[in-house]
């Protein structure tokens, strides 16, 4: 028996410290092999301004917004931008009165004109985001612009934001030029949770490999951030925007894969001037904005559901993990590549926090946040086999059933 128990013991050890071990392997992988996710430096290009500014037509998709709208749609309206450019707001069956409060915020001050109209409500097989930028798009085509900036009713735009935007896509060529909004981090669960939100973004879409920065070739891998996206108006007619990914939840990246699919160009980088003002203060808030489309970023998948919770497991879990098993076991061998994993995983997330303005001392805590994590996608998808699907403001959207329109 005793010998059982010692061979038992020494099987346990040895896995121990080879999963520990796998661990530091796949941070070296992530810290030199994945774009450089971690760093933030991917901001606006550097932009000539053009001789003509193109005209611009801004579509803002708005759905019970009268809580963040006072402090977004002015900035829109208050945007110092030389060329010709108009608003739509486009109220998607708010019980609020966010289309009137819109059309009085308007009144108050002087800027670019607004228009605010309705969709109804979406057919089926439409999201009603997606909806409502249609009908954007449609009245904004009437008015021939160049360009097309797609904003959330959230979000506020320092004053020179569509011209540096503009000058951007420009001078650079892109087709595509998105900037991912800072969010709000006030409350204790923001602080733990939003800066995080972006650093698995960044993780899953590398920005250097989005937009080809530092002089490399841009690659295959697609997204946006729906917050802030200025794009070619001619493009999204060649793409089928927002046809052709009318169901989709994630709504961001789909439009970037549609663009690239049709050979366009994509910028995206972190935001200097461009913030979110709606609140999650609640643990209850951050839970449901990540649930209710974690399932879909994995294509409703449940091998690569499974796949997600080992892979995060063995990323953020065992680091610390390891180092905890292997000092209570004096196993040097797991106790020092999990500490080691768990260091460059804290330190990856520095910058991360720095641009959120937030203490570095909670870099270390970046693994209990990963937690978090893995347990909201697993709730998306229970969510989602019991029929609920992806909820937002009073609507849930299935399976679409043909998931191949959002690639």
């Amino acid at each position: 028996m005793g010998q059982t128990a010692h061979v038992s013991a020494d099987v346990w050890t040895a896995v121990v410290t080879v999963v520990s071990a796998l661990s530091f392997a796949a941070w070296l992988w992530l810290l030199f092999a994945r774009g450089f996710f971690w760093r933030t430096d991917v901001r606006l290009p550097v932009q000539e301004e053009p001789d003509a500014w193109p005209s611009v037509c801004v579509v803002v998709p708005a759905r019970d917004e009268a809580a963040v709208l006072p402090a977004a749609l002015p900035s829109l309206l208050a945007q110092d931008y030389p060329g010709r450019a108009e608003v739509f707001l486009i109220d998607d069956g708010s019980t609020d009165g966010t289309g009137g409060l819109a059309c009085e915020l308007a009144r108050r001050q002087e800027g670019l004109p607004l228009t605010v109209a309705s969709p109804g409500e979406p057919p089926a097989g439409w999201t009603g985001k997606l909806w409502a930028v249609r009908h954007g798009v449609g009245l904004a085509r009437t008015r021939e612009p160049e360009y097309l900036l797609l904003t959330d009713a959230d979000i506020a735009h320092a004053p020179d934001n569509l011209r540096r935007l503009v000058a951007a896509a420009r001078t650079g060529g892109y087709d595509v030029v998105s900037q991912m909004a800072r969010l709000r981090v006030e409350s204790v669960w923001e602080r733990l949770v939003v800066p995080a939100f972006v650093y698995f973004f960044a993780q899953l879409y590398p920005f250097r490999w989005i937009g080809g920065t530092d002089g490399r070739r841009a690659t295959r891998t697609a997204a946006a951030a729906g917050g802030c996206v200025l794009l070619r108006a001619d493009t999204a007619e060649r793409a089928r925007i927002p046809d052709a990914i009318r169901h989709a939840v994630i709504d961001d990246v789909a439009l970037a894969r549609a663009v690239k699919g049709v050979g366009g160009r994509v910028w995206l980088g972190l935001a200097d001037r461009v913030d979110s003002v709606r609140p999650y203060p609640r643990l209850h808030d951050l839970w449901r904005m990540v649930s209710r489309s974690a399932y879909a970023q994995l294509r409703h998948n449940p091998l690569v559901l499974a796949g997600t919770v080992v892979g995060l497991a063995l990323v953020y879990l065992v680091p610390p993990a390891a180092v905890v098993v292997g000092a209570a076991t004096a196993n040097a061998a797991a106790l020092f590549p999990g500490a080691a994993a768990w260091l460059v995983m804290a330190g990856t997330y520095l910058s991360m926090l720095r641009y959120y303005r937030q203490p570095l001392w909670l870099a270390p805590l970046l693994p209990f946040t990963a937690f978090l994590y893995l347990l909201m996608t697993v709730d998306s998808a229970m969510r989602h086999y019991r029929g609920r699907g992806a909820a937002w403001k009073g609507r849930t959207y299935a399976r679409p059933g043909a998931v191949a329109d959002e690639g």
